[in-house]
C-alpha cells in the first residue's frame, strides 16, 4: 500500500516528536503493509512553517535512518499546505512541495469552514497544471453539513483524500457514515492515514481498506489502491469511484491486483 499523507518526519510539527518516534511510526507502517509513505508536515497553518528545502533534508535523513534500521519503508517528500494568501506565489518561488514531486498538491482547509477563495485557488492551480488534493474533507464542518460544497470542488478538477481512521470508524459512526457517503458521491479518490504517531493516530490503512472492501466492494478497494499509486507516480488517477456504479469500470478494475 501507498500512503500519501503522514506526519512521520521528526521535529517538524505535531507528528513524530523525535527520531525514535519517527522510527516507531515507520515500523508501524511497515507492519501495516505500507511500502511507501509521503511525509507531509503541516505548512502555513498558523502554527508550523516547514519550507520545501527543510522537508527534503529531513526526508533524506530519515531514509538513511530507516536503512540503518533495516526497515524497507521508503519516505518521499510532500507538504500539507493550509490555504493562505501567498500560496500561489510561494509555489512559484519553490517554497512548496507537491506529493513526491508529482503534479498533485495536498491542500488543507480549516476544520470549521471552506475558505472563500478555495474554488479560486483550486482553479488557478489546475490552470497551472497542478491537481489539488483536498485533505480530510470529511472533517470539515461545512462539508459535513453540505457535501455539495466538496462536490463543487471535485467538479472543478480537485481530488478528495479521505482519512483512514474516519472510514474505519475510529472517529465515530457518524463520521464513518459521512465518509462512506462521500465515496458514493464520487467526492473522494484516495485514502491516506494522516498518521501522527504509532499509538493514538497510527497508519491503519489495512483496516480502512478492509472496510472499503466490505462496505463498497472489491472494485472500490482497487480504485483507491490504484489512485494512491498513481499519485506518487505522477500518473492519471481514476475519478469515477465504482462504489455505486455498474459499468465498464467494473471490468477495468479486474486488471489491477487486489493485494496491497
Amino acid at each position: 500500500m501507498i500512503d500519501i499523507h503522514s506526519h512521520i518526519l521528526p521535529f517538524m510539527d505535531d507528528g513524530a516528536a523525535d527520531v525514535e518516534a519517527a522510527l516507531a511510526m515507520a515500523q508501524d507502517a511497515h507492519n501495516d503493509g505500507i511500502s511507501v509513505v509521503v511525509a507531509t508536515p503541516h505548512h502555513a497553518n498558523g502554527v508550523y512553517m516547514n519550507p520545501a528545502q527543510e522537508i527534503e533534508a529531513a526526508v533524506k535523513a530519515l531514509n538513511a535512518k530507516l536503512q540503518e534500521a533495516g526497515n524497507p519503508l521508503q519516505v518521499l517528500p510532500g507538504q500539507e499546505i493550509r490555504l493562505y494568501g501567498d500560496l500561489l506565489d510561494d509555489l512559484e518561488r519553490g517554497q512548496l512541495l507537491t506529493l513526491a514531486g508529482s503534479r498533485y498538491i495536498l491542500l488543507e482547509m480549516p476544520s470549521s469552514r471552506v475558505p472563500r477563495n478555495m474554488e479560486e485557488t483550486c482553479h488557478e492551480l489546475i490552470i497551472q497544471g497542478f491537481v489539488p488534493v483536498i485533505a480530510h474533507p470529511e472533517r470539515n464542518a461545512e462539508i459535513a453539513a453540505d457535501p455539495s460544497r466538496l462536490v463543487k470542488l471535485i467538479e472543478l478538477g480537485a481530488l478528495g483524500q479521505l482519512t483512514a481512521q474516519s472510514i474505519a470508524g475510529v472517529f465515530g459512526s457518524k463520521l464513518q457514515k459521512l465518509s462512506l457517503e462521500l465515496c458514493r458521491r464520487q467526492a473522494v479518490h484516495v485514502i491516506a492515514s494522516d498518521a501522527h504517531d504509532h499509538v493514538n493516530r497510527p497508519f491503519g490503512l489495512s483496516e480502512a481498506y478492509g472496510v472499503v472492501k466490505r462496505e463498497l466492494g472489491a472494485e472500490a478497494f482497487d480504485f483507491f489502491l490504484h489512485n494512491s499509486r498513481s499519485i506518487i507516480a505522477n500518473d492519471e488517477v481514476f475519478r469515477a469511484n465504482p462504489a455505486q456504479s455498474n459499468n465498464k469500470l467494473h471490468r477495468l478494475f479486474g486488471f489491477f491486483s487486489r493485494k496491497g
